[in-house]
């Protein structure tokens, strides 16, 4: 028997697709694939690690508002030192980059003191968010070294 062009693109077409099919016959057995655990245990978000772990342990004196590590905000409720409960704080950090760097944090504070049965807004000193950026930029390089070291 004789195939003529048309007719051998039929076959090899055929073969090919009785091959295809042998082979996925091979792969239906009762084994399914198994999820890596380990990845659906992995946590990403949207900002350095480092710095946020920092930053939520430097501010953990003082109630949270909101913490959103996609975003890398932390807010702070107000919070009255028991030693000086005429005055209080605010506190708002934000994370802006994945990379562990100074200029990846920026710390903002509010402060009032308490003055004729209410609170009224009271300048903060420089020097105080800068030290709480310090801190917080400290605390990452040092969870960064164990990290590395582990």
């Amino acid at each position: 028997m004789t195939l003529y062009p048309a007719n051998r693109r039929s076959a090899l077409r055929i073969a090919t697709a009785f091959a295809a099919v042998a082979t996925l016959a091979g792969c239906a057995g009762n084994e399914r694939p198994r999820a890596d655990l380990a990845a659906a245990q992995v946590n990403t978000i949207g900002v350095n690690s480092y710095l946020w772990r920092a930053s939520l342990d430097a501010v953990s004196f003082a109630p949270l508002l909101q913490a959103d590590s996609a975003g890398g905000v932390i807010v702070t409720d107000w919070y009255s030192n028991p030693a000086n409960p005429g005055e209080r704080v605010k506190l708002t950090v934000s994370v802006l980059d994945t990379d562990l760097r100074a200029d990846a944090l920026r710390v903002a504070a509010s402060r009032q003191v308490a003055q004729g049965g209410g609170w009224i807004e009271a300048p903060v000193q420089a020097a105080t968010v800068q030290k709480l950026e310090d801190i917080i930029l400290t605390k990452a390089r040092e969870l960064r070294r164990q990290a590395i070291a582990s």
